[in-house]
C-alpha cells in the first residue's frame, strides 16, 4: 500500500505512524536498533501490511492490469491506484474535510519526529506535506500526479500515462479489488500492531 494506507492503518499511533511512514527509506536489520521502540515497531508494522498486501488475491489480480506494460512496477501502480480508492472510501472519510483534516494531522504528528527522518526522506516529506499529496490522492490529478513522481523516481519507468488510461479503463474493477483487499488488510493490520507493542 502507499502513504495514506499506511497513515490510516497506523491506527493514530504518532510513532507507530513516523515508522510506517519512513519505512521504504531504512534498510537493513542494525539501523533498526538507532530507532526509538514505537517507531521501530511501526517500520515492521509497514513491512507486515506491505508483505500481506503484496501476496493478498486482490493485489495479484490488481497488478495483473498493469502487469504487461510495467512488470515489476505493477504493484506500485496498484499502491497508488489504491489509495485513491481509500481517499474516496465513506467508511474512513465521510467527506472532503474530514480528509483534508486527517492528511494534516498525519503530517504534524510525523513532523513532530523530524530528528528522525532518514535522508532520502526529508525532502520527499517536505515535498508531500507542501502540497498535501494525501489529500490529492481523492483525485483524478492526484492520481497523475502520483504516477508522474513515481515515473520520475523509478530508474526503468518511462512513462506512466499508458497505466493512468488503464487505471480508467478498470476503474470499477479495481475500486472492487480495493475494497476486498482492505477489508481484509484492515484486520490484519490491528491484529498485528497489538502483536507488535
Amino acid at each position: 500500500m502507499n502513504f495514506l494506507a499506511h497513515a490510516v492503518l497506523s491506527f493514530n499511533d504518532k510513532d507507530i505512524l513516523t515508522g510506517n511512514m519512513i519505512a521504504d527509506f531504512v534498510k537493513g536489520l542494525n539501523i533498526l536498533e538507532t530507532f526509538p521502540i514505537g517507531i521501530k515497531a511501526g517500520i515492521l508494522h509497514h513491512r507486515k501490511i506491505d508483505a500481506f498486501t503484496d501476496h493478498h488475491p486482490a493485489t495479484l489480480k490488481a497488478a495483473n492490469i498493469f502487469r504487461t506494460q510495467y512488470r515489476l512496477y505493477s504493484g506500485a501502480f496498484v499502491d497508488i491506484v489504491f489509495d485513491h480508492f481509500l481517499a474516496n472510501d465513506p467508511r474512513y472519510f465521510q467527506d472532503d474535510q474530514k480528509l483534508k483534516s486527517f492528511t494534516e494531522d498525519v503530517y504534524a504528528q510525523v513532523y513532530e519526529n523530524e530528528v528522525f527522518f532518514p535522508e532520502h526522506f526529508k525532502h520527499l516529506f517536505k515535498v508531500m506535506s507542501r502540497e498535501n499529496w494525501l489529500f490529492h490522492y481523492k483525485t483524478f490529478n492526484g492520481i497523475k500526479q502520483g504516477l508522474a513522481g513515481m515515473s520520475r523516481r523509478a530508474k526503468y519507468l518511462p512513462e506512466w500515462e499508458t497505466g493512468f488510461e488503464l487505471t480508467m479503463r478498470y476503474y470499477y474493477e479495481l475500486n472492487q479489488l480495493y475494497f476486498d483487499l482492505m477489508d481484509d488488510l484492515a484486520v490484519y493490520a490491528k491484529k498485528e500492531l497489538k502483536e507488535l507493542i
